[in-house]
């Protein structure tokens, strides 16, 4: 039977990898900074560590999405339907200081609302820390200006989170810090950063991730379960993580990971659970009742049908499909010829929800960036999805300027709105193939190419397997004509050049 390939993970820890040495891409761009790094460099001598210039690089990237929001923070949030959506500057955040009761003081899922929506319909972590910036929320002045001063106070917390993001990235691949750079300057990233509140869970997730890595299995699982305390989608990282811990006979880490997830998710919402249940509820119904909605093939197929499938209906097809998605991806974590690692089937799942769910609001991107520089640092293939997420990104802000606009018809008409819909879903498709490949062939995987198992992948790296199924209990074979570095099959590898 195979095992995982058992290098420590120290062996090349004071050896960083260099992107510029490996990706073409990466090479071609670093001539905007004077070209790749010499062999002679200095590598930690400077204040200017890696972490620290991608933390500041994407503050600035942050910042530009902030400017680009600019034509609705004193027009289009206020003034024109169609304004916000031609200028492709939305965002829910002002939209919601009123429509969720925080400008009249309303507690969130306490106090009921007017209008349709009775209660908040957001996790509760979610909804303290919608909360928390309505209380640094100054209440005076008109409620223009309340809006606006609540948009930059979230904007201000959510940067915090994404500067947390793009630290846990570089540090969770610790050869690999320059990967957060993807992250950083991902444009979809920067663009979605304020449209809703998702960047705190993202910003959990991350820090979940690196803690699994770092070995601590208990913080894992805490900040987890914190994690899906504010959305829904983290928990879905249980899933790849116990079919890996199958293979490898971790029980006992992925017990305290599971346990510490329970515990943090019911300390955060039995308070509200207890007291509120009706308003603590509304997240869980809505997500049930909600109809087709945008981004979705559901409502391409819903708009060009003459019957349109019931939301009863396509609730369990959705789920039905998910769930085959699952059962494949831990098939392939039981069976692939060499263990997967926990990022890469950490993004496949996500990546899974998002093609079969019902909606594809453009922030979910999101949930995405951060698992797939961890399962595919390649370059090319990463601005490739990214280029497919922008399309979208711009499809549907052109799609309801189009909708809002009367007899105008500004923007993109339904047609068209359909063709973005098919690049987010094809962009998406495409990584998750290139994922699975790696997965198939490990020898064409860049972190494994570079004498790496799993640097993910904390107890998991470099550990023995214990139950395999299929290809996996065969010896595994090479890709045909693949003339690059190939990974030795157990014991350590042979010692690489890693000068440029």
């Amino acid at each position: 039977m195979p095992s995982a390939e058992s290098t420590p993970t120290s062996v090349h820890e004071s050896e960083p990898v260099r992107p510029t040495k490996d990706d073409e891409v990466s090479r071609n761009g670093s001539e905007f900074i004077g070209g790749p790094l010499g062999r002679r460099a200095l590598l930690g001598t400077s204040w200017w560590t890696p972490v620290r210039v991608i933390a500041l690089v994407a503050i600035g990237v942050f910042a530009l999405g902030l400017v680009q929001k600019a034509p609705c923070y004193n027009g289009g949030w206020f003034f024109g339907a169609s304004t916000q959506y031609t200028h492709a500057c939305y965002s829910d955040i002002p939209h919601l200081y009123q429509g969720r009761g925080f400008a009249d003081g309303l507690v969130p899922y306490f106090d009921k609302l007017p209008g349709d929506m009775q209660y908040l319909e957001y996790p509760v972590l979610t909804g303290v820390f919608m909360e928390v910036a309505a209380w640094l929320t100054p209440g005076s002045g008109s409620i223009q200006h309340q809006e606006q001063w609540y948009w930059m106070v979230n904007a201000g917390m959510l940067m915090v989170c994404a500067a947390v993001i793009v630290v846990c990235v570089s540090r969770t691949h610790a050869r690999r810090p320059w990967d957060g750079l993807l992250v950083a300057l991902a444009p979809a990233f920067a663009l979605t950063a304020t449209i809703n509140w998702d960047l705190l869970a993202v910003a959990l997730t991350a820090s979940a991730m690196l803690m699994w890595a770092r070995g601590r299995s208990l913080a894992f699982g805490v900040l987890l379960g914190l994690a899906t305390a504010a959305k829904l989608y983290p928990v879905f990282l249980l899933g790849p993580l116990f079919v890996l811990c199958w293979r490898a006979g971790k029980w006992r880490d992925f017990g305290k990971a599971l346990g510490g997830a329970a515990v943090s998710w019911l300390v955060v919402n039995l308070p509200v659970m207890f007291f509120a249940f009706d308003g603590w509820s509304k997240f869980y119904t809505f997500s049930q009742e909600r109809g087709v909605d945008f981004g979705s093939f559901w409502l391409i197929l819903a708009q060009n049908s003459s019957d349109p499938w019931s939301t009863d209906t396509v609730n369990t097809f959705a789920t039905l499909l998910v769930l085959l998605c699952c059962a494949g991806i831990a098939a392939l974590a039981l069976a692939a010829p060499r263990r997967p690692r926990f990022a890469q089937l950490a993004f496949l799942i996500v990546a899974a929800f998002i093609l079969t769910n019902k909606v594809y609001s453009p922030q979910y991107v999101l949930w995405m960036v951060p698992l797939a520089v961890l399962a595919r640092p390649k370059w090319r293939d990463f601005l490739i999805w990214q280029a497919c997420e922008v399309a979208y990104f711009l499809g549907i802000w052109m799609y309801l300027a189009y909708t809002t606009s009367g007899n105008a018809h500004k923007g993109l008409p339904t047609d068209g709105y359909h063709w973005a819909i098919g690049l987010h879903l094809l962009g998406t498709a495409y990584l998750c193939a290139m994922v699975v490949r790696d997965i198939l062939m490990p020898e064409r995987d860049v972190v494994r190419r570079a004498d790496d198992d799993d640097p993910s992948g904390g107890v998991l790296d470099g550990a023995e397997d214990v139950f395999v199924l299929g290809p996996a209990a065969r010896p595994p074979r090479h890709a045909a004509h693949f003339d690059g570095p190939q990974v030795e099959w157990g014991g350590a590898p042979e010692p690489t050049d890693r000068s440029l």
